[in-house]
């Protein structure tokens, strides 16, 4: 059973939520919170598997609260996924910045959102789908405004090559056909270059990957 708090100051989306998130029957909403300062609470009391995090709250919003949790060391095995309506939300890329494992726009359908719990319950970032590919290039259209590629001088060249892949939104599966590699060969590419780099997850790997210039904005 795969288990998630669900952080949102809508009532109704809460109540949405958690309608579809159970449908399967292999995931529970083992919580509910409607500000940051509350879900960081829920959080630490029921240290669920999962936290979909709105960004737009009272008290404290969703980026603070995904900093709070991603820093608790009690807290390092929670995934935070923020929700959010992109048209809207210009603070998406500062989210994975924070540490979110991924985001989901509100307009997921109810099988995407049921298959994105398990994906990232499953140590996976957000990172694979077309859409996340889509949405993460018009974010990185607004880069830190310095840009610094010292962190690329620790990686060989095949671990840039990887690093590239994984910033373009490939999955393991994915940079092994592309780069000629086996799965489990990419698979420990990836774990080093979160190892090399410190980064919590896949997801920070993308952050690099745009800062560092080696991957720049496109379709």
């Amino acid at each position: 059973m795969i288990r998630v708090v669900v952080v949102d100051d809508q009532e109704l989306v809460r109540t949405g939520l958690r309608a579809l998130a159970e449908h399967d029957g292999d995931i529970e909403v083992a919580g509910e919170a409607a500000t940051g300062r509350t879900g960081v609470a829920r959080v630490r009391e029921l240290h669920p598997d999962v936290v979909l995090m709105d960004i737009r709250m009272p008290e404290m919003d969703g980026l603070e609260a995904t900093r709070v949790i991603v820093a608790d060391p009690a807290l390092h095995d929670v995934a935070v996924v923020v929700l959010t309506t992109f048209d809207e939300d210009e603070h998406v890329f500062e989210a994975i910045r924070s540490g979110a494992a991924g985001y989901l726009l509100k307009d997921i359908s109810p099988a995407e959102l049921r298959r994105a719990i398990r994906v990232v319950a499953g140590g996976e970032a957000l990172l694979a789908p077309a859409v996340t590919r889509t949405v993460l290039s018009s974010i990185a259209a607004r880069p830190a405004p310095t840009l610094d590629a010292t962190p690329l001088d620790r990686l060989t060249e095949r671990e840039r090559e990887v690093l590239q892949q994984v910033g373009r939104g490939l999955s393991n599966a994915e940079i092994a056909q592309v780069l000629f590699l086996s799965p489990a060969t990419a698979r420990t590419y990836v774990s080093r270059l979160l190892h090399k780099l410190g980064a919590r997850d896949r997801a920070q790997l993308v952050v690099i990957a745009y800062e560092t210039g080696l991957v720049t904005p496109g379709p």
